[in-house]
Parts: structure tokens; C-alpha cells; sequence
């Protein structure tokens, strides 16, 4: 399916039109809240796992919001009368957003787009557009998708939505835009957005998701990576980018059609000299795992200089994994076991000539810093962690600051408090006299535990920030009977790695 077979979409020169089409899914309730309401939980879920039957069930009503689930969710033919009643029919047919169905089905209208109630961060009632059957757990399902459609709010957007840093900002640059979900929360921080996508297709869809959400329009731009926006820098770039490490480019919205890994790490290294001082580039990415090469140190060469890094692995798949969840992606499992095979073998051979093993997947933010030696944290991280984490990573930086400007001394003179939330787990045989570690356990944020001797637990324990690390330090020395010189020596590192992972915080 190419871009030109595509079905046509609703025209972006009509604000008026969307406008009063924003109003009227508001006053039927088709928002987020009304949708879990109408359909109930169970239902509700399915729908997330393309299953529409109970979807279809839930809707057999007459009510103006249940001809709007199944006209733009459930992709559903409705009657016109049953439209009507919910929608500025003659307005919407005028721009594109509805079309008529076939003479012989009488007065029956249909949906050009699918359109998706999403609750912003603030409480907004937003709307994401994309194209019929793309929506991720659409009507259609996954494996509907052709060459040039744009797919709806996946996990993969959802969670680098969460993960940015949300700092009031003059310029945002949303690179590769898809949908648009990413400009659509940077438009609520950020002064200036411009997004950019190689998929013209993309653009249009992006300008309805901002008109139908209210939000202010962007400054849209055709191309790949960087090259629309020549020589500009930018406070904030976010990028959910066509990550998929496949044999050639069949579709836009996954694969970057260069040679393995090489989209992910062009856009990486690329992206320092884009960043204004202190701006942030946060990108979803994936990356080789090759026979005889450590991974952390193949990203850490990715990272531009004049950058700190923070690195997160979350998932690593086989390349048999991989292959089997992209061939399904595309719906390569529906098609002549014979050309099913042929691909997976396209996709093995490829992996096998790069010597790659696996593949992981993960965050990596950017900060552009002015600092002698930036700092390049490489992680794995596949336990549960709490979104959003836009805050927790901005803090994360915020850290690497403080430690790179206080050296030991400086530490033992500082004040600390125990951040909130932060629980104590005691490991050791029963009735034992100590326990044989201490755990230390956030319940927010990356959720980390940490291993810390007895000294390093009561010293987290009593700071509140009354007092400095060192009269800490000496008091516990007193307690325990230890040298208290000894004591301040050894303790700073334990410090630090409280800091760094963020179980303390300096007070003030």
C-alpha cells in the first residue's frame, strides 16, 4: 500500500471546522473519561488488544456517544440521522473528516480517520489522528499497516512522552512526528515547536491532531533527520524514531532504511551540536548486540561530545525475538507461509552477516553541558518503574552537578535528606544479631534497591538535613566505637552512590 493509494484525508485549511468538531465530541462525551464510562473497563481493555466485540456491544445504543465510538473508534458505518444528532454533519463532509458510504448502504456515513480521545497531562481532553486501522489496538488490529500510514499513541510514544523533561522551554524540536503526540505535549512548555517528518503524510496528520486537541499549530517541516532544520538549536529534542533494525525500509513508520543500528546513533551524535546550553535530546532507540563487542561501550561512542548521557536498557530480545515481532507487526504472518519464511530468513541473514545477537531496546537523554568531563551513565533497567519520569531524569542531571562540584570534603560539609518514599529491607538469617545486608528500596520514580552496610543505612536514616554528613559521621563512629577519621574516609563513596541514584538529595 503506498502513500498515493491512501485514503484521503480531512483538510488542514478549515480550523472553524475543527474547532466546532473538538465541541462536539466534548459535549457527547467522547474524551477518555467518556470512553471508560460508556464502555466499562472490561471492554475498554479489549480495545487496547484490537479486540472490538465488546467494544461493538457496549455501543448498540442510541445515544450521540456511542454512534462516536463506533463511527471513529470501531470504524464502523453509522447513519446519517444517528450523526447528526452528535456532529456538524454538512461541515464535516465539506472537510474531509466524514465521508459517504457506498450508494447502496444507503444514507450511511463513514470516518476518513481514526480519532482517539487522549487525557493530557493537565486534564486536557486531547484527540490523536491517524489513519483507519493504524490506531495500536485499533479497530483493525495491528498488522493492517502499509507502506506510508501513520500510525495512532503507542507504548512506545506513551512512554517517551512520560520520560521527557517538561522544563518551561523557548524551542522544541519533535523529530520524526508520526501522529504527532510529542509535539502535542510540547506544546503546553514550550514557546516554539517545530516537527519534522520524511512522511508528508505524518505533517498533515500532526496539523489535525493539534486542531482537534485546541493546542497552538507547529512549524511543520518535510525531511529526514535534521536537514529540515538546517543550522537551528534547540532547548528540547524528542525523537520516536523509526527504530527497527530491518533488512531494507518497506515501512516509513518503523524502519530507518540505513544499515543496522546507524539511524539510532546518526541521530545521537548528530543531535549534541543541535542543543542549546543545559537543552535536553531524548530519544526511544534500539541497538546491536555484536558477537565480541561490549553494547554499553559501542552506545557510550555514540554519545557527542559536550554531552552528559544517561543510557537505559529495558528490553533485550534474540534476534529470532525480534524478527518474529516485526514479521507480526506487518502482518507477515498472515501472508504465503512461503513468502513468511523468505522473509525471516532476509531478516537472520542480515543479522548473521553483522554478527549481531541481539538487539536491546531503551531511553538515552542528552544534556548539553559546559563540563570539563560530561558524565555517560550505561544502565540496564527491565524492572518496573513509575511514569511519569520526566522529573526523575531532569533530578538525575541536577545530581551529576552537585557531585561534580563537591568533592569528599565539600560532601562531609553538605546536609542531606532521605528522599520520600524511600523504604529499609533487613536480609539475614532469623535472630541473628545483624542482619546479613540492607537493602534500600524506592517506591517512586526508577523504583532502584540498593545494597548499603549498617553504617550506610543509618547514616541515610537520620539525614533530614538538620545536620552535616560529617557531625553524622562522627556521631555514628561514637555509637558503633569507630575511628571517626577512619569512618569520614571511607564513607563518601557510599555517599555518592546515594546521591547518584537518588536516595538522598542535598538539603537547601
Amino acid at each position: 500500500m503506498s502513500i498515493s493509494s491512501l485514503s484521503p484525508l480531512p483538510a488542514t485549511d478549515r480550523p472553524d471546522v475543527a474547532a466546532r468538531l473538538r465541541g462536539a465530541l466534548i459535549g457527547a462525551g467522547f474524551t477518555a473519561d467518556g470512553l471508560l464510562d460508556l464502555l466499562g473497563a472490561p471492554a475498554y481493555a479489549a480495545l487496547a488488544r484490537s479486540e472490538t466485540v465488546p467494544a461493538l456491544r457496549a455501543t448498540r445504543g442510541d445515544t450521540p456517544l456511542e454512534a462516536l465510538v463506533r463511527l471513529f473508534l470501531l470504524q464502523q458505518p453509522v447513519a446519517h440521522a444517528r450523526v447528526a444528532d452528535a456532529l456538524p454533519v454538512d461541515a464535516c463532509l465539506e472537510s474531509g473528516w466524514l465521508v459517504r458510504v457506498a450508494p447502496d448502504a444507503g444514507d450511511d456515513l463513514a470516518a476518513t480517520v481514526d480519532v482517539r480521545p487522549y487525557g493530557g497531562p493537565g486534564g486536557e481532553d486531547w484527540f490523536i489522528v491517524s489513519d483507519l486501522g493504524c490506531a495500536v489496538g485499533g479497530a483493525r488490529g495491528i498488522g493492517s499497516h502499509g507502506e506510508g500510514v501513520v500510525l495512532g499513541v503507542g507504548g512506545a510514544s506513551t512512554t517517551l512522552a512520560g520520560i521527557t523533561v517538561r522544563n518551561p522551554v523557548a524551542s522544541v524540536l519533535d523529530l520524526g512526528t508520526g501522529s504527532g503526540i510529542q509535539t502535542l505535549h510540547a506544546t503546553r512548555h514550550a514557546t516554539r515547536v517545530t516537527a519534522t517528518d520524511v512522511n508528508p503524510r505524518a505533517l498533515h496528520i500532526t496539523a489535525l491532531t493539534l486542531a482537534l486537541s485546541g493546542a497552538p499549530a507547529a512549524d511543520l517541516r518535510e525531511g529526514s533527520l535534521f536537514e529540515p532544520v538546517r543550522d537551528g538549536t534547540y532547548d528540547l529534542i524528542v525523537s520516536n524514531p523509526p527504530f527497527v533494525i530491518s533488512p531494507g525500509a518497506r515501512l516509513t513508520y518503523r524502519d530507518g532504511g540505513m544499515a543496522g543500528d546507524d539511524l539510532c546513533r546518526t541521530l545521537v551524535q548528530q543531535a549534541g551540536e543541535r542543543l542549546n546550553e543545559g537543552g535536553f535530546a531524548q530519544f526511544l532507540a534500539n541497538w546491536q548486540h555484536v558477537e565480541g563487542e561490549d553494547w554499553p561501550d559501542r552506545l557510550r561512542s555514540w554519545v557527542p561530545r559536550g554531552c552528559d548521557a544517561w543510557i537505559v536498557q529495558r528490553e533485550v530480545q534474540d534476534i529470532t525475538q525480534y524478527a518474529e515481532l516485526w514479521l507480526r507487526d506487518a502482518g507477515d504472518h498472515r501472508a504465503d507461509p512461503a513468502e513468511y519464511q523468505a522473509r525471516y530468513d532476509a531478516w537472520l541473514d542480515e543479522f548473521e552477516a553483522r554478527k549481531v545477537r541481539a538487539v536491546g531496546f531503551g531511553w538515552i537523554t542528552l544534556r548539553r553541558t559546559g563540563a570539563a568531563e560530561p558524565s555517560i551513565t550505561v544502565e540496564e533497567w527491565p524492572h518496573p518503574v513509575e511514569q511519569p519520569l520526566g522529573d526523575t531524569v531532569r533530578a538525575h542531571f541536577e545530581r551529576l552537578d552537585y557531585l561534580r562540584e563537591h568533592d569528599d570534603a565539600a560532601l562531609l560539609a553538605g546536609h542531606f535528606r532521605l528522599v520520600e518514599e524511600i523504604v529499609q529491607e533487613q536480609v539475614g538469617l532469623p535472630g541473628a544479631e545483624d542482619p546479613e545486608h540492607v537493602v534500600l528500596r524506592q517506591n517512586r520514580g526508577m523504583r532502584r534497591a540498593t545494597k548499603v552496610d549498617t553504617i550506610g543505612a543509618g547514616f541515610a536514616g537520620v539525614c533530614d538535613g538538620s545536620l552535616s554528613a560529617g557531625r553524622i559521621l562522627d556521631a555514628i563512629a561514637q555509637l558503633v566505637g569507630e575511628d571517626p577519621v577512619l569512618l569520614r574516609d571511607r564513607t563518601p563513596a557510599q555517599i555518592r552512590l546515594l546521591v547518584e541514584q537518588g536516595f538522598l538529595e542535598p538539603a537547601g
